[in-house]
């Protein structure tokens, strides 16, 4: 079967075109080569529109992110929306994620909710009526202290391939949505509102036009939404819902108050009733309902209350009376789910840390199964046509079991983890990222590998457990990583051996115990690399890599007592409903940074608001009470210390725990002494969490916001979001490899990020974009040898990351499109239908030029060092900031016309350096080069201002002496030069033997005596098969071990000396005489062939009438 199932792929592959070489990451997929526009490029009739403000986003569409994952951890799951026609497909509700499709079960995901106003869901529903109708709400349900916040309902009309908002903007967070089984039009919203604040879209909204109106059915006050919803299958006029009064801030929770309860309506919504009997009396939390599907008369409720009232509640009479069934129940502020079997009314799922089930009505519970499962269970969908059949969502992604909760799959192709902090080593020649993760570890993993199918889950690895924060790399030892988890657990890892040891001060005795934030602050001096400085309420200094500290600080904080903080305007005793729960300790350091200009100045920022200052190394402080116009209690989220000037500070705070979404960025060039804002023109709602410095240019920063990456080139002023390739989500922190120049994203909800070299930005100014065009500096290209692992046998879901493209990155700008003439036709067109203008109708000769006119184009002219012609790409005309990658190699030796390629196969897939068809051109050499750049209108070609040097390093060579370098760079042209040479002579003798096989058959079928033919194109055909044989070996040797031919010896040097790092070997110039000297023979060989055998051949078939053969030019007497 094997061999069959061989030939039948040849066979495929040789039906599209005769010789190809498979390329398994072909760079026209991303930009380079030839291949397709640059990533970033937007297209539409008539070709993209210039920005009207070329300082915007649209220009900068050619910088891409790049997702590096990684899925071998997902991130929280909270709902499902399964087609009730085909549980294949399916939406998944991602806490800080988006929206996720699958098709296949969770094999292949695609994200649909990417582009829009919010990355946090709460809920997603599916019409049952007309599965294309998707209703996602945004904005998390739970009251978690790391929830993100929504703007409204969507809704999606075509399957989730687009969504438009329809309302309820200022609910924040959406507990629930129901719809109506009767009708797809009448809807249900549970809106929690705004956590952190009063007010807002808050209560149950009922539409009954499928969104265009909505209607408050169900308001309870300023301080109380709705946070769960639903219908009775049997009479869907009966509606239930749980209202959840709570408040969080940084220092609190409040997680239930008077307002709380289970409300009923039996006319659609028009009026309430709330329930009491058998409920808890007094302050409740937060409330989870679910009706029997088994037996609609009887409804579930998880509850809960203050004092002892907690529960599990069983109503069998539709919410009339309930009975408490079991006293056990999950944190309200996380949980708060209960699902009714869709068989069995005694059985319901209780989502929880450990997933409940319980086979008799609540009373007595037991875990459903957590082996070799995450766990912090959130959502659960039960196959109403097979119960064993189970989709779990929790804080480690989506799972599958097929045996009610035995076993389990997990989906490892989501890449959703929910980064809090980010940093980088130094190794080479690819370094690596590490970061935290809420509820699933620190993490380390590669940002590129030499795996040209990308970064695969394998290639990352555990540094500490627990919920993850700050990493940081000794920047001398990329083998020891400090790795935080929550409330100052501190490790210090050892990447070779896999040991962890607690480095956490410890409280001598005597001392006062002492306090952490969840994210607590870390850095290492940028002075010392065995100095480390550990933020709690006081700040430690270790000089030995924290194997013991000291302070050099006392308490840094406002010392406020939480407790006499107003929540609703009131004090609330220690009976609350989960009062202070999953709330770290209040007054504790939450940013930290020593200036890397002068030794011992360093920066606290604290949880409550306060900015202290040494510049002695802790030995005085000074305090800073209050920044310009920031509320005077907002968290400070980052201190940055200039690296460019000792008396610059860069300080951020993020009040959204308090309402307060706006971003708040100052700079202080007197050590702190006096501000000014650098907000600019930021978005007004959006907090910011992380700001980074570029290490060239002091006026370039950037920021990272609840909805994504900011930058600037004037210090502030004006800022501008990198949104290609990056989705609507949380940047959490942000690093910056200096080395590389690449810009490391941490997000919250879809990993971790990478914008390879971002260095074009500093070159960026307003007269920049006023030029017509301009070709940036581009970096050093590092060849290095490449790994075509076989990963087509693993199956679709296998997870890879995708690896920057292979080659030397060319970043240019364009300033206007460069239009073909029927562009332009089209464009007048318009312009006159705008003006109720009558159109100019094109002549016949105007339409054929437009036909035949070759498409408009950018060209790019890589040289090398003797300024010969290396390769020319060409890119579309497209205006902005574009990238293009040339692939080190030549163009490729033959030239062969784009076959027909049978339905399915990407042209894209396949060889010819760059994308192309055919085989590849042979890489270059390592050395100088030079691009260049033109443009290509109607035909002509105009150069454009600007070239640009750079080298192609290969990987060891900087351990090379300057004269080990000289001499192999010769050695390597000489070699190249050769090869080339070769390869032309060997496709050109080729050629000659397939001509002269056709001259050989039309001898044969020559009128009258062909004998003279015959011998004369058999000794031609022996001439150049001795010639073949010479330059590439194989048929007609007499022994089983015939010697080299001069391709073999060329290819073997080629091989050998292109990522060499010493200089050529004597082996090496001896197979290199040797072919040489082969090669003038063959060659002279081959001349005489080519330029008077076959001339000659040609003219005898013709004077004796032969039939036409292909290449000979036929001689017409015309008479």
């Amino acid at each position: 079967m094997k061999l069959i199932r061989y030939f039948l792929i040849v066979a495929l592959i040789g039906a599209a075109f005769s010789f190809a070489l498979f390329s398994a990451n072909a760079q026209g997929r991303r930009g380079g080569g030839q291949g397709g526009p640059p990533p970033g490029a937007q297209g539409g009739e008539g070709g993209p529109e210039r920005p009207s403000d070329p300082m915007s986003s649209p220009t900068f569409g050619g910088l891409r992110f790049r997702s590096i994952g990684p899925a071998v951890v997902g991130g929280r799951v909270l709902a499902f929306a399964v087609d009730p026609n085909d549980r294949a497909r399916y939406f998944i509700a991602v806490a800080s994620g988006g929206v996720w499709k699958t098709v296949n079960a969770g094999t292949t995901w695609t994200p649909v909710f990417d582009n829009y106003g919010s990355y946090s869901i709460g809920a997603v529903a599916l019409d049952p009526k007309d599965t294309s109708i998707v209703w996602v709400g945004t904005g998390e349900r739970n009251s978690q202290r790391s929830v993100g916040y929504g703007d409204g309902v969507y809704k999606s009309e075509d399957g989730g391939r687009s969504f438009r908002k329809v309302g309820l903007d200022k609910s924040e967070h959406i507990g629930r949505i129901a719809i109506d089984p009767r009708d797809g039009k009448v809807v249900y919203v549970a809106a929690q509102g705004p956590l952190w604040s009063a007010g807002g879209d808050r209560g149950l909204y009922k539409t009954t036009d499928g969104g265009k109106t909505w209607k408050a059915v169900l308001s309870i006050s300023e301080n109380t939404g709705v946070t769960d919803v639903a219908i009775d299958p049997s009479n869907p006029d009966i509606i239930y819902a749980a209202s959840w009064q709570r408040r969080r801030h940084f220092y609190t929770l409040i997680n239930g108050g008077p307002e709380s309860g289970i409300h009923k309506s039996i006319d659609g919504g028009t009026t309430w009733t709330k329930l009491r009997g058998g409920l808890p009396a007094g302050d409740l939390g937060r409330i989870g309902l679910s009706i029997s599907p088994a037996d609609n008369n009887v409804v579930y409720a998880t509850v809960e209350a203050a004092a002892q009232g907690s529960g599990i509640y069983r109503s069998a009479d539709k919410g009339a009376t309930w009975e408490r069934t079991s006293p056990s129940i999950a944190q309200g502020m996380y949980y708060g789910q209960i699902v009714a079997d869709p068989k069995n009314v005694d059985r319901v799922y209780i989502p929880n840390v450990v997933f409940q089930v319980s086979d008799d009505g609540g009373r007595t519970q037991r875990p459903l199964g957590e082996r070799l499962k995450h766990v912090d269970n959130h959502g659960i969908w039960i196959d109403p046509n097979n119960t064993n059949y189970l989709l779990v969502g929790c804080d480690g992604g989506v799972y599958e079991s097929h045996d009610k909760g035995s076993n389990w799959h997990f989906k490892a192709n989501l890449p959703i983890a929910q980064f809090y902090d980010v940093d980088t080593d130094q190794q080479s020649p690819f370094y690596h990222v590490y970061g935290g993760t809420q509820d699933n570890n620190s993490l380390g993993g590669p940002a590129k590998t030499r795996f040209t199918a990308g970064i695969a889950n394998s290639d990352w690895f555990v540094t500490n457990g627990g919920d993850g924060f700050v990493s940081r790399v000794d920047p001398e030892d990329p083998n020891t990583i400090y790795a935080e988890s929550q409330n100052g657990g501190l490790i210090r890892f050892n990447k070779l051996t896999g040991e962890r040891t607690s480095i956490v001060p410890i409280p001598g005795k005597a001392e006062e115990s002492q306090r952490y934030n969840w994210d607590s602050p870390l850095i290492i001096s940028p002075h010392n690399s065995k100095r480390l400085y550990f933020g709690g309420h006081k700040l430690f200094r270790s000089d030995n890599r924290g194997d013991d500290w000291r302070t050099v600080s006392g308490d840094l904080s406002r010392g406020l007592d939480r407790d006499a903080l107003p929540v609703f305007g009131k004090i609330w005793g220690p009976d609350a409903v989960a009062k202070h729960q999953s709330t770290a300790l209040y007054g504790n350091a939450s940013a930290l940074s020593e200036s890397p200009k002068k030794e011992g100045l360093i920066y606290v920022g604290t949880d409550d608001g306060l900015i202290q200052v040494t510049e002695d190394a802790g030995k005085t402080w000074r305090k800073i009470e209050k920044v310009l116009e920031i509320p005077q209690d907002a968290y400070v989220r980052r201190l940055l210390a200039s690296q460019h000037d000792v008396n610059t500070v860069y300080a951020i705070f993020d009040n959204h725990q308090n309402g307060d979404f706006k971003p708040y960025a100052a700079k202080s060039t007197d050590l702190g002494k006096t501000w000014t804002m650098i907000n600019g023109n930021l978005p007004e709602r959006g907090s910011l969490y992380a700001i980074a410095e570029d290490h060239v240019n002091p006026n370039l920063l950037f920021i990272g916001t609840e909805f994504g990456c900011f930058f600037t080139v004037d210090g502030g002023t004006k800022w501008i979001q990198l949104r290609s390739g990056l989705p609507t989500i949380a940047v959490r922190d942000i690093a910056i490899h200096r080395k590389e120049n690449d810009l490391i994203l941490a997000t919250f909800g879809r990993g971790i990020y990478v914008l390879d070299d971002y260095s074009p930005l500093r070159g960026v100014k307003t007269e920049t974009l006023a030029q017509e065009s301009n070709l940036f500096p581009v970096k050093d290209a590092l060849m290095y040898t490449r790994s075509s692992a076989q990963v087509g046998s693993q199956g679709a879901s296998h997870f890879y990351a995708q690896n920057p493209a292979y080659g030397a990155t060319f970043t240019y700008y364009l300033k206007e499109p460069i239009r073909t003439k029927r562009q332009i036709r089209q464009a007048a067109e318009r312009e006159a239908t705008r003006k109720n203008e009558p159109i100019k109708y094109p002549t016949r000769q105007e339409l054929r030029d437009e036909a035949e006119e070759e498409p408009p184009a950018l060209l790019f002219t890589i040289t090398d060092a003797k300024g010969e012609v290396v390769r020319r790409l060409t890119a579309p005309a497209i205006p902005g900031i574009q990238r293009t990658v040339w692939d080190f190699r030549y163009a490729p030796p033959i030239v062969q016309a784009a076959p027909q390629l049978p339905p399915g196969i990407d042209p894209a897939a396949f060889g010819g350096g760059g994308g192309g068809f055919g085989p590849q051109g042979e890489l270059a050499m390592p050395g100088k080069y030079t691009v260049t750049m033109a443009k290509r209108v109607g035909g002509v070609i105009t150069p454009l201002p600007g070239a640009q040097n750079f080298n192609v390093v290969a990987e060891g060579t900087e351990k090379m002496t300057a004269q080990d370098k000289t001499i192999l760079a010769e050695f390597q042209r000489k070699v190249i030069q050769l090869q080339r040479a070769v390869a032309g002579a060997t496709d050109a003798a080729t050629t000659a033997k397939t001509k002269i096989g056709l001259m050989r058959r039309a001898a044969l079928e020559a009128p009258g005596s062909n004998q003279t033919l015959l011998n004369e194109a058999r000794a031609i055909d022996k001439k150049a098969d001795e010639v073949l044989q010479a330059l590439r070996g194989g048929g007609g040797a007499l022994t089983d071990t015939p010697p080299p031919s001069i391709n073999q010896r060329v290819n073997a040097i080629t091989q050998r000396i292109r990522m060499s790092a010493l200089r050529p070997t004597q082996s090496q110039q001896d197979q290199y005489a040797i072919a040489a000297e082969d090669f003038k023979v063959a060659m002279a060989k081959l001349k005489t062939l080519l330029e008077v055998d076959l001339p000659k051949l040609e003219k005898s078939l013709e004077t004796a009438g032969a039939p036409w053969s292909a290449g000979r030019l036929p001689v017409w007497p015309d008479r």
